[in-house]
């Protein structure tokens, strides 16, 4: 028995979409009428019926067949012309949930649950009541825009499985937290950031050769350096992101600490990558914060 689709679905892959176009009055009833015992595709899933600029979504169940075509043994109209909102974005890869949540934001209305997206290569697509799941991403800047952030959105984009995702930057200033603990001398851990700080400024990965009276703006990994090359432990302010994270255990957060040397750290509702994590790593982590299994998995 057909039931309405839970929210965020779409068609995976979106082959299981037919658009059709009819001359049929596209209400339910005759809909219903039209369609039950035509054949169909043996992939086709959904349909989009369209009549002039009216359209309309609807499930259907076939029968069992080896056959290209099987015909039509259930029909469920999701939404009528009223209830639906078609749009045209053809920069937008209609095979990914987050990308298909992003095009019809702009256009989201109470009076629509169905929206129906013509993507990229005409490729047609639709996301069923779009309620995207936010994600936390706590990061450290500069740089900026934060590279944990620019991989998330990278996973993301190419993750077909993953449900609409909305990634919420939360940045550990470096420049701001120079600026709210004076210091006469900044030792930072390395020159990516690329920070530009109101007094001279030293990089722990250079290895200074005189030990100065600085304050390290870093983490616990910058302090054992720090006792390794001098014999002890600087004046510090933390800079962890993982500790940013637990303090705030609300939403689920993706995040990064330079203890974990590699794979994914799983803590309620807060993923840990490593400081150099890689891209696999990275889709791991969302695909745990989304409560997917992990790529590969026995379903």
């Amino acid at each position: 028995m057909l039931v309405e689709p839970a929210p965020n679905t779409i068609t995976r892959p979106y082959r299981g979409l037919s658009v059709q176009h009819v001359d049929i009055p596209l209400t339910s009833r005759d809909i219903e009428a039209y369609l039950l015992g035509r054949e169909v595709y043996r992939r086709t899933e959904y349909l989009v019926l369209r009549r002039g600029d009216a359209a309309a979504l609807v499930q259907v169940a076939k029968e069992n067949s080896v056959d290209l075509f099987a015909p039509v043994t259930e029909v469920l109209v999701l939404a009528e012309p009223g209830e639906l909102v078609w749009v045209d974005s053809p920069d937008t890869d209609a095979g990914n949930a987050t990308a298909l949540a992003h095009a019809v934001t702009p256009y989201l209305t109470p009076s629509a649950r169905a929206y129906v997206v013509r993507g990229r290569y005409e490729h047609v697509n639709f996301i069923w009541t779009p309620t995207p799941l936010q994600v936390r991403v706590t990061e450290v800047v500069p740089p900026d825009p934060p590279k944990l952030l620019a991989m998330a959105q990278q996973a993301v984009a190419f993750d077909e499985d993953l449900p609409p995702i909305d990634l919420v930057a939360d940045t550990v200033d470096i420049g701001e937290l120079a600026n709210d603990n004076p210091a006469s001398c900044y030792l930072l851990p390395c020159r990516g950031s690329g920070a530009q700080l109101p007094k001279p400024v030293e990089f722990l990965d250079t290895r200074p050769k005189d030990r100065r009276d600085w304050l390290l703006i870093g983490c616990e990994r910058s302090v054992q350096f720090h006792r390794r090359f001098y014999g002890d432990e600087p004046s510090r302010v933390d800079i962890c992101p993982r500790r940013r994270a637990d303090v705030d255990q609300g939403r689920p957060t993706l995040t990064k600490c330079c203890l974990l040397e590699r794979g994914v750290d799983y803590d309620r509702n807060t993923a840990v990558v490593p400081w150099g994590a890689n891209l696999d790593e990275v889709r791991e982590a969302l695909r745990w914060l989304s409560g997917l299994p992990p790529v590969g998995a026995t379903p």
